[in-house]
């Protein structure tokens, strides 16, 4: 789990102070000071165009949250106007490393349209299987769909750049058609004749123009 917390989250540390002989033992130590975060948690530190960039790691506490968290913290302070302003990043991986975790986050409007093409092309919300392990392999099965059509997709934008997955579902579709009705001749044509059949009735199901698919 990767996400963001408000940037006044209420973090603490693990308690480490002593046991006080009776009931159970102190979960929460230190309030975390955004303001004045220890340098031993200091990740990296760079300074760009007058804006001073410093990553904090540690891993902390939060009463809404049942496990220790890995938090992140990015503070942003302009040189020259003194203005600091943060971000609160956190994951359920301790063992994520800051520029891991930040770059996974980054990543999150990506993941959104994945999910999105897996909903709408791959059937993510159409199966209706209950049980933990069937749906473990519906979900993964359309998410994996989402990497093969791309992975398809890819070389094809240097000829149809406006490819789209309904484009290349049509392709597909019109392979097969093609090659299941060529397979009814008494002898099969040359591939180069069925790979321009098969470009002509991909024709008929494309949205999105293309100048020379074969």
């Amino acid at each position: 789990m990767i996400s963001k917390l408000r940037y006044d989250a209420a973090l603490y540390f693990a308690y480490d102070g002593p046991y006080a002989g009776r009931g159970k033992r102190k979960k929460y130590g230190k309030k975390l000071d955004y303001r004045h975060m220890d340098v031993q948690h200091l990740k990296a530190f760079s300074v760009e165009k007058d804006i001073e960039t410093k990553i904090y790691q540690m891993a902390l506490w939060h009463k809404k949250f049942a496990d220790l968290l890995n938090i992140v913290v990015i503070v942003k302070t302009n040189l020259k106007t003194h203005a600091v302003a943060h971000v609160v990043l956190f994951s359920s991986d301790l063992e994520l490393p800051y520029h891991h975790l930040m770059d996974y986050y980054r990543l999150r409007f990506q993941l959104e349209f994945n999910v999105r093409d897996a909903k709408q092309y791959w059937g993510l919300e159409d199966f209706m299987t209950v049980n933990e392990t069937p749906v473990y392999n519906s979900a993964n099965l359309a998410m994996f769909m989402v990497n093969v059509a791309h992975a398809f997709m890819r070389p094809m934008h240097t000829h149809w750049p406006g490819v789209s997955v309904n484009d290349l579902k049509a392709w597909f579709r019109s392979k097969k058609y093609v090659v299941e009705t060529l397979k009814l001749l008494p002898e099969m044509p040359e591939s180069i004749f069925i790979d321009q059949a098969i470009a002509q009735v991909a024709e008929l199901g494309r949205v999105n123009h293309v100048a020379n698919l074969v």
